[in-house]
């Protein structure tokens, strides 16, 4: 790639005399600081350099070219692929009182025809328009009146084959800069390994671009892998527990979500179905319904969501595998957009392997075959792997995670124990061989397992396999648990599955039969049952869930007044800060984040009133403020005996790393079991863990980010401080206020 690469701290040696940003930032959008290298894109965008930026969903990529069209004159034109994303941009902007339209087919001819005249007299800042139409001779003709100052390409993985999402109308955006030769481009993505970032280069014609990486970790959001057993109850059982939240299922086909829609809504769960075979009215009805809060579950394909603005998604469901690790980590990335914790749980069956490989051989490309395989590959990999998933997801994108556990995995927070399973998988691997050899064709898993648990099914007299050696030997495991042992050995690559005249079968590999022959100890992993939950770890503040609840159902009647989405008036984030803080003064309540000064003027009586009427109703409970850490952590809880043990051992003097090798934990475990104590009100010393100049160091940090923001405050202090570390430091600082 051509140009200087930077990640998360770039200088800023070769800016021109900065401007101030923080006020334009404060005014226009309600935020009194910036998310890690928004302010170095921006202020390289401002100095006329073109900028590749791959910062994750949520991570502020829009702020990015909408800032620096408010900083000097002219026109920012923004590359957008759908048109749901740019009315809900347009919409927020506008919300801001920021000048700002869009040009696509939802529009009138006379609608069209306003906006471009509007246009020609100079009365936007910014312009939202999809690739097809931006290289129209027409429009490319007026584009030069415009006095466009940025060019700026959302959703820039488009443009290569290798990403998952490939568009070829994002390749002849080279004729809009050759038109505009003196105009710096800005290519923005979440999602591009190093193969897609090249492409973008070369088919945007970057010159000397500044590339800024951020981190692609999303501290905010939970991951977590299930078998696949009665999936439809799986998830009405997920769906139940959250009768209060949104979110988004991710199905395979269209039949899938569209029966999936309609038997949530037979269980009263309010739900509509979204994919491409749908008439486009249906479609945009439907994902309004979704974003207005009308409907709570959206059960969807791939088609979906690319770029949607709702930012209070509370969880992603993949119902069926995805195809490959960037679209999943994408589509998980529609969860937790205004960083509140949110949930990504994916139900994983070994049939959704074979679907998807079918789907891949009806490929005719053969080098889109080997891409697609070797995606799957990474894909199965994540689904089936007992390590840190986070880890897992950071590693793909050719980033290191710092932390020995995440403690927001099923993997990190319930650890699958290894146990020794030679037996199982000697009778499992022997029975697909006895089969193989007395029938002279491979049979599926399933079959296998009939025969080891001694079943007469028609089909298992029929082959006359009950007169095997291995038949009935496994009767003292159930078939679910030989399921478990099967995808085990798959993932061990002793056995493997194949499609074979249509039908999914299973063989053993030359690993396998020579770990028979050697009779090679074998050590499985128990799979997690699905009742098993999993505890996410939190760095949320503490609000009044009454004043929040009456809050937004104020924010869905202006919302529904102003015929937009509720997120678009105030996020829950700004919610919950009102909740916590209740402002009843336009001071305090412009400190509110996404606060603006015309939100402020538009909203700001109307929410002050409802403060108010519920405070004289209620007494008020004490809140953290803007600087107060997290005072509840729902991993934390309660002391139980494991981090009784680790205050025991830390309490006689051991330091963190002692009380780790004498209990075989991780560090940052030990940090967890810690912190457990601090919140449960026992009195631990902050000299144990830092000297008081670290301390003050990150103190500071705190005070700039506040103290619920500690990605930030990792990644500003270098990474030089666990993360438990920091969590502990603050819950103990901000106890003393």
């Amino acid at each position: 790639m051509q140009g200087d690469d930077f990640t998360l701290q770039p200088t800023n040696d070769m800016n021109p005399p900065e401007q101030p940003l923080l006020p334009l930032l404060k005014k226009n959008f309600g935020f009194s600081s910036f998310r890690p290298l928004q302010e170095e894109i921006i202020r390289d965008a401002l100095a006329g350099k073109d900028v590749f930026a791959l910062l994750p969903t949520g991570g502020g990529k829009s702020l990015c070219f909408q800032l620096p069209a408010l900083a000097r004159d002219g026109l920012t034109l923004v590359i957008s692929p759908l048109i749901a994303l740019m009315k809900d941009q347009v919409d927020a902007l506008q919300a801001n009182g920021i000048p700002a339209t869009f040009l696509n087919s939802s529009l009138t001819p006379e609608e069209a025809r306003s906006r471009i005249r509007d246009l020609h007299n100079a009365k936007y800042r910014l312009l939202y328009i999809a690739p097809e139409r931006a290289v129209l001779f027409g429009f490319l003709t007026d584009m030069v009146h415009w006095n466009i100052k940025l060019l700026a390409v959302d959703e820039a993985h488009c443009i290569s084959e290798w990403g998952h999402d490939f568009r070829p109308e994002y390749r002849q955006l080279t004729a809009v800069r050759k038109l505009l030769p003196g105009v710096p481009c800005m290519a923005l993505t979440a999602t591009a390994t190093e193969r897609v970032r090249e492409d973008i280069h070369t088919h945007l014609q970057l010159q000397n671009a500044r590339n800024y990486v951020a981190s692609f970790n999303r501290s905010n959001l939970s991951y977590k892998v299930i078998p696949k057993a009665d999936p439809y109850s799986q998830l009405l059982t997920f769906l139940r527990q959250r009768t209060q939240e949104s979110g988004i299922v991710y199905c395979q086909s269209r039949k899938t979500a569209e029966t999936l829609s309609k038997k949530l809504n037979a269980d009263h769960i309010s739900a509509a179905s979204y994919h491409a075979g749908m008439e486009p009215a249906d479609r945009t009805k439907h994902q309004e319904l979704f974003l207005r809060d009308e409907v709570r579950v959206i059960c969807a394909t791939i088609a979906f969501g690319m770029g949607i603005n709702k930012s209070n998604v509370r969880f992603v469901v993949h119902y069926d595998l995805p195809k490959n690790i960037e679209g999943y980590y994408q589509e998980t990335g529609r969860a937790g957009r205004d960083g509140l914790l949110s949930e990504c749980l994916l139900l994983f069956g070994v049939g959704d392997v074979m679907k998807q490989m079918y789907f891949i051989e009806e490929k005719e490309d053969e080098q889109q075959r080997q891409i697609a395989k070797t995606q799957l590959d990474r894909m199965v990999k994540y689904a089936e792997s007992s390590e840190c998933r986070r880890r897992l997801l950071l590693e793909y994108f050719g980033e290191e995670y710092p932390e020995a556990s995440c403690d927001a995995c099923d993997n990190c927070l319930l650890p699958r124990e290894l146990y020794d399973g030679t037996i199982d998988a000697q009778k499992l691997l022997s029975c697909v061989l006895r089969i193989r050899e007395s029938s002279g064709v491979d049979f599926g898993l399933r079959h296998i397992i009939e025969v080891l648990t001694g079943s007469n099914a028609e089909k298992i007299l029929r082959w006359r396999h009950t007169e095997l050696s291995t038949y009935g030997i496994g009767k003292n495991r159930s078939r679910e648990e030989w399921m478990s042992v099967g995808r085990e050995l798959m993932r061990l690559r002793l056995m493997k599955q194949k499609s074979e005249n249509g039908f999914s079968v299973v063989e053993v590999t030359p690993a396998g039969v020579e770990a028979l022959k050697k009779r090679s100890a074998i050590m499985l992993t128990k799979v997690h049952t699905t009742e098993e939950t999993v505890s996410v770890h939190g760095n949320e503040q503490e609000f009044d869930a009454v004043l929040f609840e009456c809050l937004r159902v104020l924010r869905k009647r202006i919302a529904d007044e102003r015929n937009v989405p509720a997120f678009v008036i105030f996020s829950d984030a700004a919610l919950r800060q009102m909740s916590q803080r209740c402002p009843t003064t336009t001071s305090e309540f412009i400190r509110i984040s996404g606060v603006g000064e015309k939100k402020l003027r538009d909203f700001g009586a109307m929410f002050m009133k409802e403060i108010e009427r519920h405070l004289q109703k209620n007494t008020r409970k004490k809140y953290s403020d803007e600087n107060a850490a997290p005072s509840s952590h729902s991993s934390a809880g309660k002391m139980n005996n494991t981090a009784n043990e680790t205050l025991k051992l830390f309490r006689s003097g051991k330091s963190v790393k002692d009380t780790a090798q004498e209990r075989n934990l991780v560090v940052s475990t030990i940090y967890k079991h810690l912190l457990t104590a601090i919140v449960s009100g026992e009195d631990i010393q902050v000299d144990r863990f830092v000297t008081p100049e670290e301390k003050a160091e990150i103190s500071s940090a705190f005070k700039i980010h506040g103290y619920g923001n500690i990605t930030v405050v990792y990644e500003m202090l270098g990474g030089r401080f666990d993360y438990g570390l920091l969590r502990i430091v603050g819950e103990i600082e901000t106890s003393r206020h």
